[in-house]
């Protein structure tokens, strides 16, 4: 494997739950009725897509667009992200391994290239990745291939010898559509869901892989 690809939310950043309570936030302040159960249909998709589809399939009164709650929400999660998260586990010491070994990083995330890069500089790991890439640059997102395969292009790297690391189903299905091996690190909820059989291995915290773990994949 000669280079190593990180999705954000969730991976690098304990930034998932944190979507939630933004959504429902900005949601029942133009009051769009969405409850958190609607979240089920949504999963790994970006949130203009999120929003849009909220609008197709259940509606709302208030003159705003889909695209102009998406934007709302996002610089919402941006502030109550600067405010409440932090780096998951063993990114930081995962990271420095890498960059010591000398291995291309990038990011490859369905969220929006603002949030992404605001955040990955407010958590001090911005500098560790050669490449950051967002879906929203993409015709489709995740589980879609194109965001991994636009990262490993410009990374100069083939994509079949990249190692991803991914912690949802739609994330995992979008690397190995696009050929690498995958690092499925799931949340306590989802560590037992056999759909991340699919992954090249499977760990509950990213503490758990070190560099020696590679040659194993």
């Amino acid at each position: 494997m000669t280079a190593t690809i990180f999705d954000m939310d969730g991976l690098l950043l304990d930034t998932e739950p944190l979507w939630g309570e933004s959504m429902l936030k900005i949601a029942g302040r133009h009051k769009v009725n969405i409850r958190s159960d609607f979240f089920k249909y949504t999963t790994g998709l970006r949130i203009n897509e999120v929003t849009a589809f909220w609008r197709e399939r259940f509606g709302w009164e208030s003159d705003i667009s889909a695209d102009g709650l998406a934007g709302e929400i996002v610089e919402d999660i941006v502030a109550l992200s600067v405010q409440k998260s932090r780096l998951m586990p063993g990114v930081k010491e995962l990271l420095q391994q890498l960059k010591d070994a000398g291995m291309p990083m990038g990011v490859a995330t369905s969220s929006p290239q603002y949030m992404m890069e605001t955040l990955l500089k407010h958590f001090g790991i911005y500098d560790y990745f050669q490449v950051c890439v967002s879906a929203e640059h993409e015709v489709l997102g995740k589980p879609h291939p194109a965001v991994y395969l636009k990262c490993a292009a410009m990374l100069e790297v083939p994509s079949w010898n990249c190692v991803a690391f991914e912690d949802s189903v739609n994330g995992v299905i979008s690397a190995k559509a696009a050929r690498m091996k995958v690092v499925a690190v799931p949340d306590e909820y989802n560590i037992n869901n056999p759909k991340f059989a699919i992954a090249d291995k499977v760990v509950d915290s990213l503490v758990r892989f070190d560099v020696g773990m590679f040659n194993n994949l």
